[in-house]
């Protein structure tokens, strides 16, 4: 679990403040893989460190889809499990509420005081944010769902396998 939640936590952030339309824990999950997987075309690297799986509905990071599985299900973890990490310094940054709905529970994020941090960031990394959040900011979590599956790497890996 090598990912860059601090990273994480600051995009989810600049998201809230470019009021990004129906963000909830899919639609940032679908985003973080968009915005990894331009700038691993366009730049040789990812930005989060995470890493990608392909479901029947969409890519899914490995790392935060499990924090978001543990979060939306109140699961008691260990003190020695890094996932507890994870969550807390995400939670350093903002707040994360829970609903629970008809056939599924949707994690919404909430904004607290911290601000953006666009030092933590190269240039690059800001452009192929910048660029995949004004692309898809009133999309929702389905229709860039099916956005990823116009990706010829999507398309082709096996369900279950690493896109990324």
């Amino acid at each position: 679990m090598n990912i860059n939640i601090n990273k994480i936590a600051n995009t989810i952030l600049l998201m809230l403040d470019n009021k990004v339309s129906h963000l909830n824990d899919k639609k940032l999950l679908i985003l973080l893989f968009l915005i990894d997987y331009n700038h691993l075309k366009n730049c040789n690297s990812k930005i989060f460190d995470e890493t990608y799986i392909k479901t029947n509905r969409n890519p899914q990071a490995k790392t935060m889809g499990d924090i978001f599985e543990v979060i939306a299900n109140n699961e008691d973890i260990d003190e020695e499990d890094e996932r507890l990490y994870i969550i807390q310094e995400l939670l350093d940054f903002l707040d994360i509420e829970i609903f629970q709905k008809e056939n599924f529970i949707e994690l919404k994020f909430v904004k607290m005081e911290e601000e953006f941090d666009k030092s933590i960031f190269s240039k690059d990394e800001l452009k192929t944010i910048d660029k995949v959040i004004s692309l898809y900011k009133k999309h929702t979590p389905r229709k860039i769902a099916n956005v990823c599956f116009g990706i010829d790497e999507v398309r082709q890996t096996k369900i279950g396998e690493i896109i990324i």
